[in-house]
């Protein structure tokens, strides 16, 4: 009877023991998520409020924020990780805000003097003034990268428009320092789609803040404007390979005025010293910002609270602080990054990459959060920068082991320049964005066609299942990231 107990014994044992070996990692029993859940709604609840009125940056809202941020990072155990004593948790993020008040154009040519109606033309100044008259006027039509600079150097330049390429024309003409370029677009509904890009308030860090003059004008008026088939030629001889840029038999006079303010923000940067100094760093970000006031004036409700981006995510890496601060030092320091104008192009990201608090050839790992209360739980994962960091093997090996499954590469890639991560992926930092929020459309879709930027993104639409499951999962690849044993630099 005994050895009949022990053979049981044994198989028992032996099928634990299997069971264990299978069991996935980064999970946590119910009562524990029911902990995490309670703790990420108390930060979304209080950063999502109407009191912090949609965390604009330059804003009393950006205080508050801060200063929930700083709080909760002191109460989990970390310290101050500006490695400035003289900025303890904020590092400045200096912007400037510029916002089209109004703009006149006036065209000169043979053919007499145009006015151009509001409707057909604007013009945007990053300066609180520009106004230029009598200088020349060069025709460029598509070209860009083979326009010699000094022959548009102070002019104005003309160039012809096209959807999704314009920019980066502009961009590169705008390197040999012109007077203004003007674009020429199809009609009066191209100015409005204009007017809606432009006409808003802008945000762009003040060591990137430029006087660049742009301008916008229909080719209706380019055509009301010069003798009857000129500017048709021009725009047909513009599209021959041997075109040359000519310039024009014009004078074009230019007024645009701007509302311009400079002000600080400020990244915070929380640290938990590693056991082994130089050994590396681990970066946690996730950014704080998000639009202040952004509802129609006739609506009732006007703040953007931003529950779900990007109140969540600040939310899940505090959490991440808690627990990881709770069981002691690893290895390698662990940096926690709220950043500050995410919604305006990165910048606060940006900063960080410029002037960060520690050499960023010691960040080993980055992982961002942003976005993250869509999903239910058990959804897949979309991973966003894979292939394009050493952590591919370390990422896939703990999702296996957590039973984690990938979700829709093709999706999840197409944001991997529309988040913080970029900026630091940009400069050579591994940095990847992993969140069940992003593992399919089917997901994210519903969100980004209701909720998002807009006033209807509450708490009420906070779904935590997906998040906690990647808090969970990040929690095990920053425990393996920030050990030396278990990821060895020498390996990478």
């Amino acid at each position: 009877m005994m050895r009949r107990w022990g053979v049981l014994f044994a198989v028992v044992a032996s099928l634990a023991l299997g069971a264990c070996a299978k069991a996935p990692l980064a999970v946590a029993p119910a009562p524990e998520r029911s902990v995490i859940e309670a703790n990420l709604m108390r930060d979304i609840s209080v950063l999502a409020s109407n009191e912090f009125a949609g965390r604009k940056p330059g804003t009393v809202g950006e205080d508050l924020t801060v200063a929930h941020i700083i709080e909760q990072m002191e109460q989990a155990g970390l310290q101050s990780g500006t490695n400035d004593p003289g900025s303890a948790w904020l590092a400045p993020v200096d912007l400037v805000s510029t916002k089209a008040l109004e703009s006149h154009i006036t065209l000169r040519t043979n053919r007499g003097e145009v006015e151009v109606a509001q409707s057909s033309g604007a013009a945007f100044a990053g300066s609180r003034r520009a106004l230029i008259d009598g200088v020349d006027v060069m025709f460029v039509g598509r070209k860009s990268d083979s326009v010699v600079p000094e022959t548009i150097t102070g002019k104005i330049v003309v160039m012809l428009g096209e959807p999704g390429v314009s920019p980066q024309r502009r961009a590169k003409l705008f390197e040999a320092n012109p007077a203004a370029i003007i674009t020429v677009v199809e009609d009066d509904d191209a100015i409005a789609n204009v007017r809606r890009a432009y006409g808003r308030e802008r945000l762009v860090l003040a060591s990137e803040a430029t006087d660049r003059l742009t301008a916008f004008i229909t080719t209706q008026v380019m055509e009301s404007a010069f003798p009857d088939g000129a500017w048709s030629a021009l725009v047909t001889a513009a599209g021959a390979d041997e075109f040359e840029p000519q310039m024009l038999e014009a004078t074009i006079a230019i007024d645009a005025r701007t509302s311009r303010r400079e002000f600080a923000s400020s990244n915070v940067i929380g640290l938990l010293p590693g056991a082994v100094p130089g050994s590396g760093a681990v970066l946690l970000l996730s950014h704080w910002d998000h639009l202040g006031e952004c509802g129609s004036e006739e609506a009732d409700d006007l703040i953007c609270n931003g529950a779900i981006d990007n109140a969540s995510g600040i939310a899940v890496m505090l959490e991440l602080s808690r627990r990881l601060a709770a069981h002691g030092p690893l290895d390698r320091d662990i940096y926690f990054l709220a950043t500050s104008a995410e919604e305006s192009g990165l910048l606060g990201a940006r900063a960080f990459a410029d002037a960060p608090p520690m050499p960023l050839d010691s960040i080993v790992a980055a992982f961002n959060f942003d976005t993250v209360a869509v999903a239910p739980a058990g959804s897949p994962v979309g991973f966003v920068g894979e292939g394009r960091t050493p952590l591919d093997p370390l990422i896939l090996q703990v999702m296996e082991e957590s039973g984690r499954t990938l979700g829709n590469r093709e999706f999840a890639e197409s944001f991997v320049r529309r988040q913080d991560g970029w900026a630091l992926l940009d400069k050579g930092v591994p940095a990847v964005f992993l969140s069940t929020a992003f593992g399919s459309e089917i997901v994210l879709g519903p969100y980004l066609e209701a909720d998002y930027h807009r006033p209807s993104d509450e708490i009420d639409r906070i779904e935590l299942g997906g998040a906690i499951d990647d808090l969970l999962l990040h929690e095990e690849l920053v425990r393996r990231v920030a050990s030396t044993t278990a990821y060895p630099l020498s390996e990478q």
